[in-house]
Formats: structure tokens, C-alpha cells, sequence
């Protein structure tokens, strides 16, 4: 009987030990924020630069000048400016463009297609424009990679050699040629291609205003289908030039569960290894969107290589002043908002720190944060005093998080930040993309659909219906 105690005695204290070393491992994380690096006060504190790194032209097919568009944002005190006209490589504002048929129809309309003055070059980026005071960065190299598709499989390119892109239509084999057998350029092939494309040339992209894409606007649960996720969770991994996905574009109108999207794609992506960034632009055709949807970069200066950078990292802040109310998913807003143009400051996270498993924000011009985790909102309270802290250990079920992000709004709008990473140790999985491969009929299906004529079609029968 001794024995038989000793044995059950020892036992259960070895089920104590392993018992409590697997709870511990498995809450056992690391906070991973972009923000890790950031000065946010003192003598060396980084910047708070609001930038648009995508926007047209009349060099394609916006209502407004290069001149015209590039003093608005300017009078609008942005400091940085990404001109991605749709198949236009974008230059020095002081250089004209390649014009690239059949953008030259703008002459028939009446508009101008034109550039700045040296003297308005150099005014508006030294800032001595209007006596501003400080700067304007033009950031080259900026191409919207959809020409003369009717599909609206749209993907930004960054930081692409002078020339390279323009004209570019989707069709694309390598070594910068266009596919002219099957047109094969629109839909899912012109995405990927597209993609491929930026990373041929080495440069930077991210994928355009997806609920465009998908219709989301007018069917939401799409973005949250396990072949949307696989879709663009895919190209993700497979491109790792390819950053990430806009969550805010221009007033939101069609991609208002964008959000919803990123949340899904983070979770798809993290096991991975690999987060998704989250962009922010006005798409701007027109003045009155010059001031709807942005970005705050985190930066030591500015400079197209700290922008460069600071897209790469993740260390800055979407911003949309324009976004409908979200009725299907509880991530908000439940109410519209639109303050295009009335001078309300805008919602702000002027610090984001992580200490153990606790984040703390300080904020400003806010009246309402929630967190979310894993595509879901775990905390939502007013905002009083700063520091705003979650304590994840304080959380129920935190130990299975994959990230955690933040939202705060205001009267003046909407602010986000990126996704702040929760790394338990477990080894990342290996993507290989040979095992994610298309079978023949899907392959059929996506080269159908990548062709003119297809299209064609399916615009003759909305137009008929």
C-alpha cells in the first residue's frame, strides 16, 4: 500500500509539473509591434508624416492636372505624394510622364495634361510654396497596374524604375513582355500578374481596394469565404514583395468590410510567419477626395528612402475621414461619417508601447477605441485619460491570439493601427507554393476569365440586365 501511495503521489506531482509547464508555454508570448522602434517623445522623436501613395491624374483618367492635384494635397499640409496614374510610371512632378494611349482622349474633354514648373517643383518640395514652410516629398515610381481592363483587378506598384509599367495591361510572361497569346490579363490572372511583375523589377506593391473586386459592398459575407481568403492569403505569401492589401480607400463606399478582409488574411498569413500590412489612401480623381482616406508614417525624416522603408515595417497609421456605417460585421462604425473638408482634426495614436503582455496608446481627438483579435472585437470603451491600457492576460481566451490591432474614432474620422503580432515560439509554417497550384479546371475556369473576351461578354450582359 506504501508503494502503491508513493507511486500515485509521484505521479500526480509529475502531472502537476508537465501540466503546469504546457499552460505556461502556451501563454508564454511575445508582443511583436512595428511600432517597437519608434521615438515617440524627446530631443530625437520621430515625425508624424501624413502621406497618400495613391492618387491620379489626367495623365490617366482623373478630372484634375498633375499641378492642380499635386497643390491640393499640398495646400492640405500632406507631406509626402505618390502620383500612381493607372499604367503611368510615376515621375518627378516637374517631368512629364509617359502618355499612353488612350489617355490622350482628356484632350477631347478639354483638360489639361501638363506638369509643374521647375521653380513649383522646387518651391513645393522645399516647402517655400505659399510659404508653408516645410516640404512636400514627391515619391517616384508609383504605377496603378491595370490598363484597359475591365475587370477591376487593381494593384499599386512602388519604387519601379523610370518607364518600366506604363502601358502595362495585366498580360505578362516575364522579362517585362506582355502575353499577346489568350489576353490573358483580367480578374485573378491580372492580379497575379501584376504582382509578378513588381517583383520582377524590385519593386514594392500592394493590392488595391479588394471589396472593388469582390462586390463586397453589395454581398459582405464574400470576405469572409475560405476561397477569398485562399485567394489573396496565397498571393501574399507567395509574393513577398507584395506588403499587403488597402483597408481604407477614398470615401469606403465599396470597401467599407476591407477591414473585415485584413483581419481574415492576418489570420491566414501569421502561421506563416508573414503579417499584412494595412494601407490607407484617397484613390483621389477628384479635389473633394484629396481629403478622405491616408496615411500617418512614423518616420526620422522625410525622405522617399524613409518612406520606403516605413512601408516595409508597418510603423505607421491608417486614417480615413469618409467610411459608411458597417450594419453586417460588429466592427464599425455603426454610423456614417463624412467630415471631407471641414478642417475637424482627425483621430491620432501618438504612442503605442508594449510592456510584458500589456499595450498602452495614448491617443488624441478620440472619443472611442476598440481592440481586435483574430477578427474579432474582445474590448470597446470610451477614452478617458491616457494612457489607454489592455491587459491581454486580463482577457479570456488571449493565449490563442494571433495579433491584436486597435481603432479609435472621433468626430473627425477613423484611425487604425497595424496588426501587433503574438509570437508563442511555434515554428512557422513553410509555404510552398507548388502545393497550392490550381487543378485543370480551375485553371480553365481562371484563364477564361483572365481573357478580353470573356469580359467582354460579362459587361455586354450587365448592361443588358
Amino acid at each position: 500500500m506504501k508503494k502503491f501511495l508513493c507511486v500515485m503521489i509521484s505521479v500526480i506531482m509529475l502531472c502537476g509539473v508537465f501540466g503546469g509547464s504546457m499552460a505556461s508555454a502556451k501563454s508564454d508570448y511575445t508582443i511583436v509591434s512595428p511600432y517597437e522602434d519608434v521615438v515617440w517623445s524627446g530631443d530625437n522623436a520621430w515625425g508624424a508624416y501624413r502621406g497618400v501613395l495613391h492618387s491620379h491624374t489626367t495623365w490617366s483618367d482623373a478630372d484634375e492636372d498633375l499641378p492642380t492635384m499635386v497643390k491640393e494635397y499640398y495646400s492640405l499640409g500632406y507631406d509626402f505624394l505618390a502620383n500612381s496614374d493607372h499604367a503611368v510610371t510615376g515621375v518627378e512632378w516637374n517631368k512629364k510622364p509617359e502618355l499612353v494611349f488612350p489617355y490622350w482622349y482628356q484632350y477631347f474633354l478639354g483638360k489639361k495634361m501638363s506638369v509643374l514648373t521647375d521653380e513649383e517643383y522646387g518651391a513645393i518640395t522645399s516647402g517655400a510654396y505659399n510659404n508653408r514652410g516645410y516640404g512636400m516629398t514627391c515619391i517616384t515610381g508609383a504605377n496603378e497596374l491595370n490598363h484597359l481592363t475591365l475587370s477591376k483587378n487593381h494593384v499599386n506598384g512602388y519604387f519601379l524604375p523610370a518607364g518600366v509599367g506604363n502601358g502595362f495591361a495585366g498580360y505578362y510572361t516575364g522579362s517585362n513582355k506582355m502575353n499577346l497569346l489568350g489576353r490573358v490579363g483580367e480578374n485573378e490572372a491580372g492580379i497575379e500578374n501584376a504582382l509578378r511583375f513588381v517583383e520582377d523589377n524590385g519593386g514594392l506593391s500592394h493590392i488595391n481596394h479588394p471589396g472593388d473586386v469582390l462586390d463586397s459592398n453589395r454581398h459582405p459575407e464574400v470576405v469572409t469565404d475560405p476561397d477569398t481568403i485562399s485567394f489573396y492569403g496565397n498571393l501574399l505569401l507567395k509574393y513577398q514583395s507584395c506588403l499587403g492589401i488597402e483597408v481604407l480607400n477614398e470615401v469606403n463606399t465599396v470597401t467599407r468590410y476591407d477591414r473585415v478582409l485584413w483581419d481574415q488574411l492576418l489570420m491566414h498569413c501569421l502561421p506563416y510567419g508573414r503579417t499584412v500590412i494595412g494601407f490607407s489612401n484617397t484613390d483621389a480623381h477628384s479635389l473633394l477626395n484629396c481629403d478622405s482616406s491616408f496615411s500617418v508614417f512614423m518616420m526620422k525624416e522625410n525622405t522617399q528612402e524613409e518612406v520606403k522603408k516605413t512601408m516595409q515595417t508597418g510603423a505607421f497609421f491608417c486614417v480615413s475621414k469618409c467610411l459608411p456605417g458597417n450594419d453586417f460585421y460588429e466592427i464599425g462604425p455603426k454610423e456614417d461619417i463624412d467630415v471631407r473638408g471641414k478642417g475637424i482634426p482627425y483621430p491620432m495614436f501618438n504612442s503605442v508601447k508594449v510592456n510584458g503582455h500589456k499595450v498602452s496608446v495614448t491617443v488624441e481627438n478620440a472619443e472611442e477605441i476598440q481592440w481586435i483579435a483574430n477578427g474579432k472585437v474582445i474590448m470597446k470603451s470610451r477614452v478617458g485619460s491616457d494612457p489607454i491600457v489592455l491587459d491581454l492576460d486580463a482577457v479570456k481566451g488571449s493565449e490563442d491570439f494571433r495579433y491584436i490591432r486597435a481603432e479609435i474614432s472621433g468626430e473627425g474620422g477613423i484611425c487604425l493601427t497595424q496588426a501587433l503580432v503574438i509570437d508563442d515560439g511555434t515554428q512557422p509554417l513553410t509555404f510552398r507554393a507548388e502545393e497550392h497550384k490550381p487543378g485543370f479546371a480551375e485553371k480553365l475556369l481562371m484563364f477564361l476569365r483572365g481573357t478580353k473576351l470573356y469580359n467582354i461578354i460579362v459587361e455586354i450582359y450587365r448592361a443588358v440586365r
